[in-house]
């Protein structure tokens, strides 16, 4: 998920954003110690928004996704990566949360895995289809699978599973484990690289796996079993080997993603040793890893930078005690209009949530605009498209809210 600072992330030990960030920081492998990197560049603006707790009454145990099944309800549904899905209605003053789907007898959670994703069908209000993404033991799997919900229901009967795809994970950290339909109706999914520290299996350059990459579905498809390959997906029919499902590679752990309204496709790719990275995805990128680590070289056999290398939009050291990103998204509601058009993206381990303005493919403007909110695992939006965080550690729903 969140790299090194999510070992403590998992663990829900991180009651707050310092502490998580220690633990973790001692929890890394030697070769994943922090060096010397430069200052981060940040330009630190007047604080027009603030984060509170958007439901005062509930708490959830390791929240990692809050979303909404766009049917007109005002429910929302929060990810517990133990293994539940909470549902609870989209009020301040609501005092209790239902269990919507409860998969902890499937889930294999601790360290970075466990229950990591949820999206709903475009069509949800129709054929009650939503999408998990979850990790397993014996063998130790990612899971991608679909579930069926009744009209309305308060519960989902775990035996409507129905298995996309799973994949072999060598190692247990480094999952990714977003799910996403795009403004194209596919579903998109992040993997990482497959775990242990440096990439050892050189899993993100190489494209005859699942791992370290972007991979984009067509769920309405029958064409191999419970999905297919959009026929633009950049390696269908290819005669090379590669996996016809992979929309994007070279990445270290996205762990999340986001699109905006311009179908602009946001990711925060959690780094190595010196640098968390921003970008923006296209249709057939190399996004480095592991020749790149950021816009700076870091391990491989050929030592060449790929030729089709694409550079993060932004990126930043660990000299600050910022050492694992948060993905963010574009915000799109209307009660913070400082945040118009912005993208709102965080640090797991320091707490601090920044935003850079959108310019074309590129990003300009970093500000900070909240100094410590938490151990922010995720960003989620509502029907009406007010942004709110998961603060991890605290099992809290956090929501941005104007000064």
């Amino acid at each position: 998920m969140l790299g090194k600072a999510l070992i403590t992330l998992l663990f829900s030990l991180a009651a707050t954003s310092g502490f998580s960030w220690l633990v973790a920081w001692a929890c890394r492998s030697d070769n994943e110690k922090e060096t010397s990197a430069p200052a981060r560049s940040v330009t630190e603006a007047p604080a027009a928004v603030r984060v509170v707790d958007a439901y005062p009454k509930l708490k959830f145990d390791a929240p990692v996704e809050f979303t909404h099944a766009n049917d007109g309800s005002n429910r929302v549904f929060v990810v517990e990566q133990p293994g539940r899905i909470r549902v609870f209605d989209n009020n301040a003053s609501t005092s209790s949360a239902g269990t919507y789907l409860d998969i902890r007898n499937k889930v294999a959670y601790g360290g970075e895995m466990g229950l990591l994703g949820l999206a709903f069908h475009p069509k949800f209000s129709e054929n009650g289809y939503f999408y998990v993404n979850y990790t397993k033991d014996n063998p130790r799997e990612t899971v991608v699978s679909r579930f069926q919900a009744p009209k309305g229901a308060a519960t989902v009967d775990p035996a409507t599973e129905v298995v996309l795809f799973k994949f072999r994970q060598p190692y247990s950290n480094h999952n990714g484990g977003k799910v996403l339909f795009g403004p194209d109706g596919y579903l998109y999914v992040t993997t990482g690289d497959g775990g242990s520290g440096g990439d050892p299996q050189d899993n993100g350059q190489d494209r005859t796996n699942w791992l370290g990459k972007v991979i984009r579905v067509d769920v309405n498809s029958k064409e191999k079993g419970n999905y297919g390959i959009p026929a633009d997906n950049p390696f269908k029919d290819n005669k090379d080997g590669f996996l016809e499902e992979i929309y994007a590679y070279g990445l270290r752990n996205p762990w999340r993603i986001s699109f905006d309204d311009e179908g602009r496709l946001w990711a925060g790719d959690v780094g190595q040793n010196e640098i968390e990275e921003v970008d923006i995805i296209t249709k057939g990128g190399n996004y480095g890893w592991r020749v790149k680590e950021g816009k700076s070289n870091f391990k491989s056999t050929s030592k060449n930078t790929p030729a089709d290398y694409i550079a993060p939009v932004w990126q930043y050291s660990h000299s600050n005690g910022d050492v694992s990103v948060t993905g963010g998204m574009v915000y799109r509601g209307q009660q913070n209009p400082s945040l118009k058009g912005k993208y709102v993206y965080a640090d797991y381990a320091s707490g601090r949530v920044w935003t850079l303005t959108p310019k074309g493919n590129e990003a300009t403007n970093n500000q900070e605009i909240i100094s410590r909110a938490g151990t922010i695992s995720a960003f989620g939006e509502d029907q009406n498209k007010e942004l709110y965080l998961c603060n991890h550690g605290g099992g809290k729903i956090l929501k941005l809210t104007s000064n």
